[in-house]
């Protein structure tokens, strides 16, 4: 699996699950469905219909406090994404550019790797910002 394409599908997921809950939900929709219509226009109503199914989904499980709902969603719909630009690459670029015009602060947020390896009886500390280690070390 090409990790470019996973990123993007996983990115696309999450920002699915969160546009879809807002005021702007209809802009994701919209531009979800065009990608389909123009890879799969067959599939292009029935996606439609599943990401308004989706959406009433989100507002029921915010509604009642299920976060799973929302972790379970976007994978399902992440998924979705990366088989149709596994199938279809060239719909990549259009797609890093809707999520840059529906969602501008997160393509505005840098990616944070971090990658670490311990061996023996070494420790590793990390963190993407803050970190407060207190207690006895080594007592």
């Amino acid at each position: 699996m090409d990790p470019e394409i996973a990123a993007l599908a996983s990115t696309a997921g999450t920002t699915l699950v969160t546009l879809l809950t807002t005021e702007s939900w209809q802009g994701i929709r919209d531009r979800l469905v065009s990608l389909w219509q123009r890879a799969r226009p067959d599939r292009a109503p029935a996606i439609a219909d599943e990401l308004d199914a989706t959406r009433e989904e989100l507002l029921g499980a915010q509604a009642t406090g299920d976060p799973e709902a929302e972790a379970e969603v976007g994978a399902e719909w992440q998924g979705r994404i990366r088989r149709l630009l596994t199938a279809h690459p060239e719909l990549a670029a259009e797609l890093r550019m809707a999520l840059a015009e529906l969602a501008p602060e997160s393509a505005a947020t840098p990616a944070v790797t971090q990658h670490a390896i311990a061996a023996g009886q070494a420790r590793v500390y990390q963190a993407g910002r803050d970190m407060r280690i207190s207690g006895a070390e080594g007592a």
